[in-house]
């Protein structure tokens, strides 16, 4: 039972709930966009899917048109389905869609990750600071300085791959992790099961975790987040108590490492060391520190599982295309040659080895749907109204997959993005992968960069194919999971085997 206390704030929640529904769906001339016809208090609660959302939506696109509303109790949702409306709302009008929406497990009263980057609010002093470190991070400039860097840790993922390439997610995990650890700490990643690289897993998973949609009532009523944590049915605040602890120790760590290399003088210069050391030698104060802190965490935390989500995506589109494999091998033969790796400087003259990158990038965006975005003032779209603090999601994946756009959009074609005359290639899905406006991703060449040595890399040593068992080719599970922002290809089993053995010998020797 109940106790009247309890009682009373349950059923002024409902009644606000009741009234705040009442004003949203009747006091207003101007419609909303179109959707899935809801229940009067719940909304589309109960059709939000559970994963793969991406294609859920691209469904409902046909019945309903590109921009999609949806609602969950008070709160409200746009979906936008074609490139034109992601261009226009959250490119032209960045200004006011640049915000993100409240994650209310991440607030300051409950898992306290109010503050973390990708969580920030726009109208926050805080967002254009953080932006501008990470764009000094990771801008071209950066990224060249790291070049030799990325290439070391590069060779190394090959040889790995080599050895044992029946673990070719954890050795592409590891590379990840080493590259952006080393960048941002000065920490030296030197195995498969490093700490840093286990402390990213997790973090990640719990992001994922916190922010499924639909798993935490307190995302519908926020006033929950009040209540006692030894209230029954108040899990989530006791969950949310335990992230809090675990996620601080695992930011902290890092940081506070590389403060204590500083002090002893033996330490790698990284993006947290020369932060910590500003030109002038005056100290950082507390609340510079602080956004030094965050920025350091998001550079290792998102900067190692988008790369890894796109390199298994590569590993599975390798596996289903032999035939697209063995033409970009032949151009890197041919350009190349079997005495070296490709470099960075030969982006250029591989064109179909680039147009096979951006394929699988168009294919498997590593984002479905995007980082959300918020819109910060009542606005209007094509005659429908858009209410402020709406959530807004473009869906990626729809979009790369639009025919008019890509024709024939399932077929794996790296074609289509190679220049020729009388050809005009399709659009970059760069364009889209890696964010819009204000929110586009800072690390973008940085990825880039990094990609395009490892899939050239692997190109040019291996050869990559379905799995056998009992003498039959074993043909993959096609499919995608998400925990949070990052789609990753379900679990599957390929073989990798030496084509070059000359140029693999030649890298264990360097």
């Amino acid at each position: 039972m109940l106790d009247s206390q309890t009682l009373y704030i349950v059923c002024s929640i409902l009644l606000a709930l009741i009234a705040l529904v009442a004003y949203q769906l009747f006091s207003h001339k101007l419609p909303l966009p179109p959707g899935p016809p809801g229940k009067l208090i719940s909304g589309n609660l109960h059709q939000v899917p559970k994963s793969e959302g991406w294609q859920t939506y691209a469904k409902w696109a046909k019945t309903y048109g590109p921009v999609i509303y949806l609602r969950a109790f008070h709160k409200r949702f746009v979906i936008l389905n074609s490139a034109k409306a992601v261009v226009d709302l959250l490119e032209t009008r960045s200004s006011i869609y640049s915000d993100r929406p409240v994650i209310w497990m991440f607030s300051k009263d409950l898992a306290a990750r109010h503050k973390a980057v990708f969580n920030i609010s726009s109208l926050n002093p805080r967002f254009k600071q953080y932006r501008k470190q990470l764009n000094s991070g990771l801008n071209s400039r950066a990224t060249q300085s790291h070049m030799p860097l990325i290439e070391q840790e590069s060779r190394t993922y090959l040889i790995a791959l080599a050895t044992s390439p029946e673990k070719f997610v954890s050795h592409t995990k590891r590379c990840a992790g080493a590259v952006i650890l080393k960048i941002a700490y000065g920490w030296t990643v030197t195995s498969n099961d490093d700490r840093l690289v286990v402390f990213t897993e997790e973090g990640l998973r719990i992001g994922g975790e916190m922010s499924q949609p639909g798993r935490w009532f307190v995302e519908i009523f926020p006033l929950l987040r009040f209540v006692p944590a030894w209230m029954p049915g108040a899990g989530f605040k006791r969950r949310a108590a335990w992230v809090r602890q675990r996620m601080t120790n695992i930011d902290r760590f890092p940081f506070n490492w590389t403060k204590e290399q500083i002090k002893s003088g033996n330490y790698i210069e990284s993006f947290t060391s020369i932060g910590l050391q500003p030109e002038g030698g005056k100290p950082l104060s507390p609340e510079e520190e602080d956004i030094l802190k965050w920025c350091s965490a998001a550079l290792y935390s998102a900067g190692s599982d988008t790369t890894v989500a796109v390199m298994e995506s590569f590993f599975l589109m390798m596996t289903l295309h032999p035939d697209v494999q063995r033409r970009a091998q032949a151009e890197i033969d041919r350009v190349i040659g079997k005495e070296r790796l490709p470099t960075i400087d030969d982006k250029n003259a591989l064109p179909f080895t680039m147009g096979l990158i951006k394929e699988v990038m168009r294919c498997a965006p590593v984002a479905p749907t995007g980082l959300p975005h918020r819109v910060t003032q009542d606005d209007v779209y094509q005659g429908f109204r858009i209410p402020k603090g709406t959530t807004v999601v473009a869906n990626i994946w729809a979009i790369t997959r639009d025919s008019d756009m890509y024709p024939d959009p399932l077929v794996f074609d790296p074609e289509r993005f190679v220049p020729r005359p009388g050809f005009e290639v399709q659009t970059d899905p760069r364009k889209w992968v890696f964010g819009f406006g204000r929110r586009v991703c800072p690390g973008a060449h940085f990825a880039e960069t990094n990609l395009f040595l490892n899939i050239t890399g692997i190109l040019a040593i291996f050869n990559i194919s379905k799995a056998v068992k009992d003498g039959k080719e074993v043909e993959p599970d096609i499919g995608f999971v998400s925990y949070g922002t990052i789609a990753h290809p379900k679990p599957f089993d390929c073989r990798i085997t030496p084509r070059s053995p000359g140029l693999l010998a030649s890298l264990s020797m360097a």
